[in-house]
């Protein structure tokens, strides 16, 4: 393939955001090595963050360069140096952000207009939507990358179509129409198309989806596999553009592209693996809420408590953000770090979770149920106990809870808005958290099944980017239906 598509140029353009940037860094990889030269456009800040994997990926052969773009932070009004969204002191600046990113179109063109060779295609980040405008001047095929599953695509899809939810209570439950499977939620667990929150960009969700369909296809981080029966409800939407091409993060093969995956590890990783190697198999239950996902001072101490209780050895990934001090100080002034020491591990910061979730000692993966997350869960074969908190993540329980049979719910209720506490009749207590450890870590009949089910999906994940398998194969397509666009200039 590397000798058919050594003349292909691919720019990708990733949103500044970890849970968005870190699978196009995988997805440059698994393209260059296919023979595809990757520009990557990024701010001097995921520039800093990304430098190291791409220069390794770049010793070893693969054509791939990050572009360096000024992000005009100060002119949309945030601070210096804010250039991505878990940056952001307050999510009230969300709307600056997004301000910033539209600042982002006329320094990008003039660099598009200067490469050489010229792009073949640009694979946008569905959020920087001035790239329709732009690929139409540039005359440009443009692709489209959404971090979501097909699942949750089709699911999207049916609510905006049906607007069923406009015809139920708060709290009342219904079902989504025309799915192949009965799911139900209520409108409190939407995500911000249907349920905004007072921090929402308005207007902003429309036009993301009134320019998305505007693309020639989009490449999806998932495999076919999972989730084949919506994958297939999806390509009918996507005039059967849909290229399912993940899971993405299986790309990283070298344990130091894993540690480094995202942003610089706060943990000494020999450290963490010296307390891993420790514990027995399977043991070990590892909760780490995200990127963008900032627990209250109240909430945390329930997960801390829940996970203590639990019996279970434990990893806890501490994220504060602007109210990290508060949380600092509980976990000082309750002595928790210190009465845990032999059980648990609290890790600050960036965690190298792929790697954590390969070791062996790992049984249970405590997760807020984004995409690239639920990923890395999947492909370790590892159940999963659920906390959504925002955005599609309570579509994305249903797959794993419901259709998929490999998690267990903490009990969340509703979304969380960023940068607003949860309304109390919506908190999860340390009761909820440590009966849904104890049910996933349960080694009886039902836990047994349980966790059969998700090593055999693991397993699944792992043969499919395998050469000649689907998302391997769907890479193939992917870069013969844009060397057949520009042969036919039809784009």
């Amino acid at each position: 393939m590397a000798s058919q598509s050594h003349h292909l140029n691919f720019v990708l353009l990733p949103l500044m955001a970890p849970g968005h940037i870190i699978p196009m860094i995988d997805m440059a990889k698994l393209l260059a090595k296919r023979g595809v030269g990757v520009k990557i456009i990024v701010t001097h800040l995921d520039a800093a963050r990304f430098s190291s994997v791409i220069d390794r990926a770049v010793e070893s052969g693969l054509s791939i360069r990050l572009i360096k773009v000024r992000f005009p932070c100060e002119e949309a009004g945030l601070p210096p140096g804010c250039e991505s969204a878990d940056l952001l002191p307050s999510y009230a600046l969300l709307p600056n952000f997004f301000t910033a990113i539209n600042l982002l179109q006329k320094p990008v063109e003039e660099m598009l207009n200067e490469l050489r060779p010229n792009p073949s295609c640009i694979i946008s980040d569905k959020h920087i939507v001035w790239t329709v405008e732009t690929c139409d001047k540039l005359e440009i095929p443009r692709l489209v990358f959404d971090g979501m599953s097909c699942f949750t695509q089709v699911v999207t899809h049916n609510l905006y179509t049906s607007k069923i939810h406009e015809t139920v209570g708060e709290t009342q439950p219904f079902l989504v129409p025309f799915l192949p499977d009965k799911i139900e939620l209520t409108r409190p667990q939407l995500p911000g198309l249907f349920n905004p929150g007072p921090t929402d960009v308005k207007g902003y969700r429309e036009l993301v989806r009134e320019t998305e369909v505007l693309a020639y296809g989009m490449v999806v981080n998932t495999f076919e596999e999972m989730e084949n029966r919506y994958v297939e409800e999806f390509k009918k939407l996507e005039r059967g553009k849909v290229w399912c091409v993940g899971p993405l993060s299986l790309c990283n093969n070298d344990d130091l592209d894993r540690v480094q995956r995202g942003n610089q590890t706060s943990v000494d990783f020999d450290q963490c693996l010296k307390w891993l190697d420790c514990k027995k198999q399977r043991s070990v239950v590892y909760a780490c809420l995200g990127s963008l996902g900032r627990l209250s001072p109240a909430q945390f101490i329930e997960l801390a408590l829940g996970l203590e209780e639990s019996s279970h050895p434990f990893i806890l990934v501490v994220k504060g953000g602007t109210r990290s001090e508060e949380i600092e100080k509980w976990i000082s002034d309750e002595g928790i770090e210190e009465r845990c020491r032999e059980r648990g591990l609290f890790v600050r910061g960036w965690a190298p979770q792929v790697l954590i979730l390969s070791h062996p000692a790992v049984g249970a993966f405590l997760t807020h149920c984004g995409w690239n997350s639920t990923l890395e869960g999947i492909s370790a074969g590892l159940p999963m106990i659920t906390w959504p908190i925002f955005a599609e993540q309570f579509l994305n329980e249903k797959l794993v809870v419901q259709i998929q049979k490999t998690g267990v719910r903490v009990g969340a209720r509703g979304v969380v808005h960023l940068g607003v506490d949860e309304k109390p009749e919506n908190k999860v207590t340390r009761d909820g958290i440590k009966e849904a450890v104890e049910k996933a870590m349960d080694e009886r009949e039902e836990g047994c099944e349980r966790r059969k089910r998700a090593q055999i999906l693991g397993e699944i994940a792992k043969r499919s980017v395998e050469e000649g398998s689907s998302s391997y194969l769907n890479i193939t397509r992917l870069i013969q239906d844009i060397e057949q666009l520009l042969n036919n200039k039809r784009f």
